[in-house]
Parts: C-alpha cells; sequence; structure tokens
C-alpha cells in the first residue's frame, strides 16, 4: 500500500508497508476515525518521521502513547502543539533540562525544534482514542515501531536512544548496545519523576556520546 512518509524512511520501511500486520492496522485506524474522536489527527500520524528524516536521525526519544486530550498531540512523542498547556510529563522533562545543562523552562512544548535537529520523537502507539489512553495498544503499532527500531539500530551506528519507563525500556532489547548509547531512567511523569529520572542526565550524556563520535550535538 501506499503510505504518505518522509522519502528516507518510505525507502527503509517499504517491506513493513505491505505485511498484513500493518494492513491490519491501518483498516483498524481507519475505522477508528470513522466512528470515533481520535489523535492525532490523520494528516499527523507520521508526523515524528515526516520531522526527522531516517538520513538525519541522531537520537530517539521514545514514548508510549500520543497525547489523548484535545489539541494536545501532534505525532511527536512527549511534545504538544503551540499555545497548548503543557502535561506534567513534559514540565518535568524540561525540569531535568535545566538541571542538566541549565536551560530554561520554554514557553511553548512545542518540540518541532528538537525534531529539526534529528531527534526522532517516537511514541510506540502512534494513535489513541481521546480521553482513553492505551486505547490503541495491541493493535499492530508495536510492531511496526518496534520494525523501525530494529532498522535503526542495524542501519546506523552511533545512536542515542532515551528511553524513559518500563515500557519504552522494553523496546530497548532491539538495540544493539555495542553501537549505540542507551540512556534508561523512570519516566518523567509524576508518579515517577522523583523515583530516579531526575538527576539522570540525559540530555548532556546524549551531547556527550555525540561529540566523542565527532557528530553535531543537539541545542537542547
Amino acid at each position: 500500500m501506499t503510505v504518505k512518509i518522509e522519502n528516507s524512511w518510505k525507502e527503509v520501511l517499504e517491506n513493513e508497508f505491505t505485511k498484513p500486520y500493518f494492513l491490519e492496522v491501518i483498516n483498524f485506524v481507519k475505522n477508528e476515525y470513522k466512528n470515533h474522536v481520535v489523535y492525532p489527527s490523520g494528516k499527523d500520524i507520521f508526523a515524528a518521521f515526516d520531522s526527522t528524516p531516517f538520513s538525519k536521525t541522531k537520537v530517539i526519544i521514545l514514548g508510549q502513547d500520543p497525547y489523548h486530550g484535545e489539541n494536545q498531540a501532534q505525532g511527536l512523542s512527549f511534545s504538544v502543539k503551540e499555545g497548548v498547556k503543557m502535561p506534567p510529563s513534559l514540565k518535568n522533562i524540561f525540569k531535568e533540562l535545566k538541571t542538566d545543562v541549565g536551560i530554561e523552562k520554554p514557553e511553548s512544548g512545542n518540540l518541532e525544534r528538537w525534531a529539526a535537529q534529528g531527534v526522532l520523537l517516537l511514541n510506540a502507539t502512534l494513535t489513541v482514542r481521546a480521553n482513553n489512553p492505551g486505547s490503541h495498544q495491541n493493535k499492530g503499532w508495536e510492531t511496526f515501531t518496534d520494525a523501525v527500531i530494529e532498522i535503526l539500530s542495524n542501519q546506523k551506528q552511533n545512536l542515542v536512544f532515551i528511553l524513559w519507563g518500563a515500557y519504552a525500556q522494553k523496546k530497548g532489547k532491539i538495540i544493539d548496545k555495542t553501537k549505540h548509547l542507551v540512556i534508561e531512567s523512570p519516566h518523567p511523569s509524576p508518579f515517577s519523576a522523583d523515583k530516579g529520572f531526575y538527576g539522570s542526565r540525559p540530555f548532556s550524556k546524549a551531547n556527550d556520546y555525540l561529540k566523542s563520535n565527532n557528530i553535531d550535538l543537539i541545542e537542547w
């Protein structure tokens, strides 16, 4: 099937788009959009890929579901659109950013500026029903995003994978840790941020690794 996605991703993911599981998830999602309010909007399902081409990906921050509240989800993990109130997890990410590298909390929670620099903001599940977290889990999206992680791990060198929380860390088993840096900590959610997310310094660790491999740093 034809999937509208950035060209360098289309090239490496072409085989996935014809597999039975992918056709099933697309049919499921189409049906959900017809019968329910679903986030993000259809045009933003693959926004993470369109914002960060495969060829430019340096860092991967893995989320779980898109935000399920009105106007929040934009297809980039943890990010919200301009003018939208920051969810608690994102506030905590910015708190750690300040502690880690001294950057003040921005006014906007839109992380497109990270994506443009090569930070793939990938959710494990790419869609969700409004006000119903987890509603599109175990429908096939995880198989697709596992394939994305495996392709990144196999075909690229010296990537940084930032895995927050047990859910993201399960997917870390696919990553070749001899070729890439994997940074793991508890999730930035208010329920777990003070159990090791605060003080984990993912932003400086990522840049130290990129620097040691002569890769342009991320301006967080």
